[in-house]
């Protein structure tokens, strides 16, 4: 019978609220023509007197008017209208633009937009040293980093902007910069920080606005319904709706019967709970709808408005277009008729250079077909010419290599011999064989030569192998690429051919080949 009671109570309280905030938005419909009226008309004023400052505070108040109705493409062309006229004004009257733009984009979600306007009204605020207007622009700017979720520059920006108004003693903008960083503390759940900063916003508040007050007391009953102090938040929960009715403000009111509807559900009071629940669906669906009602009305005034000067300025324009039309007509058929003649010449011009220009083109590839069948042939000789050279230079290697040996052992052996003045010179000899078979100097000269043809040979195998490979080892990579016999690598690289074949098993392990596949093969394919 209670419970049933409780319901009862709180349906006639809603409706009652119901029927408050409905009048409100039915009054504020009618209101909206004769606000959109007056504004153009002041904007009209001062365009007839050719004041840009005139002309830039209406546009900027009609801005203010499009924004509130959430015509927000509509009150960004009026800032930016406003903002053109100010270029070189230095007034409060250009950071109040900017914050508004900035305001607008806050709004869209265009963070970095938003970022830049406030920051650039930071920048004016500071040139005309106006306190109250740089504590404002950097509030804002605290907000837009808070809503990125970059808490740290959030925190930076509201508390430099809390330092300004402490300095100005101004309690309507420390309410709400405190409640800016208590907004910053509820989001990182340090909720003790969060109470203190919303109950300073709410000392400050105490002489504001019953909306200003509406919006803390719904902050407050947030951070204690999340600090699982039911009691203390459905009590500061039900100030907020009461200032919210004062108002009007269904968009607080809708807020307030949402976070009812919280608390009653963690006290277990599931009926409340439900019947607040239903409450906020039927409410925020009206204040949805009345806000696209009053967006609506808002776009209709301003095209009408718009269309209105269109057609002024098209009546204006029909005796001028209507005497020109006929010269135009005239001017149109001689110049198509002349275009028709000249296009008619320029064709015919245009098919014989084609022509010409074909067969001359056809002339020149073939030219240049010739010649590059030309160059293949002298570059196909010059790389069989080079191969040959470079074999016949391996070979050459290898035959002096193997002559200087044989030369050596036998001057080894005469050395045996007793006669003392024959084994010095033979010694000095020796000597003479043995450097000579250990200079580097033709086997240079033989890479360069090498590298003429095949220059990209040694970076590819270098880069295909699964370890790096050794100076030796490129070197029998080189020699196997010329298809060399083991014996004459032997004799060239002054090996044992035991050695080479060891030498080729070891290279065969670094580099990718089958197990089937032929290294000699496999390297003539880089």
């Amino acid at each position: 019978m209670k419970l049933l009671f409780s319901s009862v109570v709180i349906f006639f309280f809603v409706c009652q609220v119901k029927a408050q905030v409905v009048s409100a938005e039915f009054v504020k419909l009618d209101s909206l023509g004769g606000a959109f009226k007056e504004l153009n008309k002041s904007l009209k004023k001062a365009k007839e007197t050719n004041n840009s400052y005139g002309i830039a505070l209406a546009h900027y108040k009609l801005a203010i008017f499009c924004k509130n109705n959430n015509a927000y493409t509509e009150a960004l062309h009026q800032n930016n209208e406003a903002l053109v006229l100010l270029q070189s004004k230095k007034d409060t009257l250009v950071v109040n633009v900017l914050n508004q733009i900035g305001a607008l984009h806050l709004e869209l979600k265009n963070y970095n937009y938003a970022k830049d306007y406030f920051a650039k009204a930071i920048t004016q605020a500071t040139t005309l040293k106006d306190s109250l207007a740089l504590a404002f622009s950097t509030s804002n700017l605290g907000s837009c980093f808070e809503k990125q979720h970059k808490y740290a520059e959030a925190l930076n920006y509201q508390n430099k902007s809390l330092k300004l108004y402490k300095q100005l003693n101004n309690s309507s903008g420390l309410a709400i910069v405190n409640e800016n960083i208590g907004s910053i503390y509820e989001d990182l759940e340090d909720y003790k920080l969060a109470k203190y900063f919303f109950e300073k916003a709410l000392a400050y508040a105490k002489n504001s606005k019953e909306a200003r007050l509406a919006n803390i007391y719904n902050n407050l009953g947030d951070v204690y319904r999340k600090t699982d102090n039911l009691t203390k938040g459905l009590e500061f929960t039900k100030k907020s709706l009461k200032s919210a009715i004062k108002t009007n403000s269904s968009a607080d009111v809708a807020s307030a019967y949402k976070d009812l509807s919280k608390n009653y559900n963690l006290q277990g009071d599931y009926k409340k709970a439900h019947s607040y629940l239903q409450l906020f669906v039927v409410l925020d669906t009206k204040n949805s709808k009345q806000q696209n009602t009053n967006q609506a009305s808002a776009l209709q005034h301003i095209y009408n408005s718009k269309e209105k000067e269109s057609q002024i300025a098209y009546l204006l324009q029909v005796n001028k277009v209507n005497r020109a039309q006929n010269i135009i007509l005239v001017i149109l058929v001689v110049t198509v008729l002349a275009l028709s003649l000249i296009w008619f010449m320029y064709v015919q011009k245009k098919r014989r250079h084609s022509r010409k220009e074909q067969d001359y083109e056809q002339q020149l590839l073939k030219a240049k077909l010739d010649k590059k069948q030309a160059e293949e042939k002298t570059l196909q000789k010059e790389v069989y010419i080079k191969t040959a050279a470079l074999s016949r230079y391996s070979l050459h290697l290898s035959q002096k290599n193997k002559m200087l040996s044989n030369l050596s052992l036998t001057l080894k052996n005469s050395l045996q011999r007793s006669n003392i003045d024959l084994k010095r010179k033979l010694k000095t000899l020796i000597k003479e064989i043995d450097f000579n078979l250990s200079q580097e100097k033709e086997w240079d000269e033989f890479m360069l030569f090498f590298k003429e043809i095949h220059p990209s040979f040694i970076t590819k195998i270098s880069a295909a192998a699964h370890c790096k490979l050794s100076p030796a080892e490129l070197r029998l990579c080189i020699l196997l690429k010329l298809n060399l016999s083991s014996k004459e690598i032997a004799s060239i690289l002054r090996l044992t051919p035991d050695s080479v074949r060891v030498s080729r098993y070891r290279l065969r392990k670094k580099l990718p080949i089958n197990a089937k596949e032929e290294l000699g093969a496999y390297l003539t394919t880089f």
